[in-house]
């Protein structure tokens, strides 16, 4: 018999200021930052969770939310006829004259948006990782098991998952310890070198969620947040299970791709994940028809060379023009302007960027509309960016929107 997908709500939680990616979230929230040429951080939860066939979406903002407000709204229509949302969901004070104080209070003061769909089980994903998930499959785990939450795990090497909550868990795959950022993580049950952590994903029996957010929201002690606080509760309860992200079957995913999940919380993280696109064959495949990353893509016109302008081993978005100029190991994205005899390496640039002729742009992120004037270099002398701009601590130049560069 066809497994029946109960009644879902899906919240994605999409208010981060992420603080770690400045200058990129200066005049934008994390989840509105562009990535890949074509998209938003957001896209990838979207696309997956609306490929997944998961169609009753709140996403909800705070921080300068302004433009993920618009792309969600201009560009993740559903069907009202079918009864379809994908709809934006700003702070709005329900509970009082404050804001989220934190992702399990931002859930709790837009209770009403789970009242008037009325779920069997709520899904609560995260806003800012670069994946593909079949979330159904989680679902139907979670259901199976009759658990009040499942959290989503991913294998990382034991040294790595200090830097994030990791899972304790048995055999059987009930979670036994939530711990963040452990200084020894715990191992899984079939392998000592490797610990799940947690990638933020969860599915909650609804009257679960409801009654440990009622609970938390009681306690002056809590910080409010749905990995701190919420799981932490529901694991002492024994009400909560594990999902491992390694049994996630992505139709088309190759077997170098199979199981790619980045945060990109950090500069560093960022600049890496667009480096994993360019190779010819990437650890991440944006070229995936059977579970596309959606989007939607400006009116321009296809991307141009001339003057013997090139591009090796590079993402070059539309509406862009490489004139006698050399472009490596790079994504480009829309409406990017390079002149003649500019040089392009290991970089990202971001829709407007204008790069003058002979100036050389390496190792760097660029902002939207940022100008690199004639000569200008970036990335050559680092000693000399940091004086002007941020320096990841890999090395990597960072410019905010709008930035000249003389």
């Amino acid at each position: 018999m066809k497994w029946q997908q109960p009644h879902v709500l899906a919240i994605v939680l999409a208010g981060g200021e992420g603080k770690r990616l400045w200058p990129l979230t200066a005049d934008r929230a994390k989840p509105a930052v562009p990535f890949g040429g074509n998209y938003r951080l957001i896209d990838f939860v979207l696309s997956n969770l609306v490929n997944a066939g998961f169609h009753r979406l709140c996403v909800l903002t705070q921080y300068k939310s302004h433009s993920l407000d618009k792309h969600i709204s201009t560009t993740w229509r559903l069907s009202s006829v079918l009864g379809q949302y994908i709809t934006p969901v700003p702070a709005q004070q329900r509970l009082g004259p404050r804001w989220y104080t934190g992702s399990a209070d931002a859930i709790f003061q837009s209770l009403n948006l789970v009242y008037d769909e009325k779920p069997d089980h709520i899904v609560v994903f995260g806003a800012d990782h670069v994946y593909r998930m079949d979330p159904a499959q989680m679902v139907e785990q979670h259901v199976d098991s009759g658990a009040g939450v499942t959290v989503a795990g991913i294998r990382v090497p034991r040294p790595e998952a200090k830097a994030f909550g990791c899972i304790d868990s048995d055999a059987d795959g009930k979670i036994t310890r939530f711990l963040e950022k452990p200084a020894n993580p715990p191992s899984v049950p079939d392998d000592p070198d490797v610990t799940f952590a947690s990638m933020g994903n969860y599915v909650f029996r609804t009257s679960t969620l409801l009654e440990a957010l009622r609970e938390d929201a009681a306690n002056p002690e809590s910080m409010h947040d749905m990995g701190g606080d919420i799981i932490p509760m529901l694991v002492n309860r024994g009400d909560a299970r594990v999902y491992d992200f390694d049994d996630n079957a992505v139709p088309g995913a190759t077997e170098r791709d199979r199981g790619y999940w980045r945060d990109v919380g950090t500069l560093d993280a960022y600049y890496d994940s667009h480096l994993d696109l360019v190779s010819v064959h990437p650890v991440f495949n944006l070229y995936n028809h059977r579970w596309p990353i959606r989007t939607a893509t400006p009116p321009l016109p296809p991307a141009k060379f001339v003057n013997s302008g090139s591009a090796v081993e590079s993402i070059v978005g539309p509406g862009t023009i490489v004139s006698g100029s050399s472009v490596r190991e790079s994504v480009i994205s829309a409406d990017v302007m390079i002149e003649d005899g500019a040089l392009v390496e290991g970089s990202v640039l971001l829709p407007g960027v204008r790069v003058g002729k002979g100036a050389v742009v390496r190792r760097a992120i660029l902002d939207k509309n940022v100008m690199v004037a004639e000569g200008a270099e970036i990335g050559v002398d680092l000693a000399a960016d940091r004086q002007r701009w941020t320096v990841s601590s890999g090395g990597v130049v960072v410019l905010g929107k709008g930035e000249r560069v003389d």
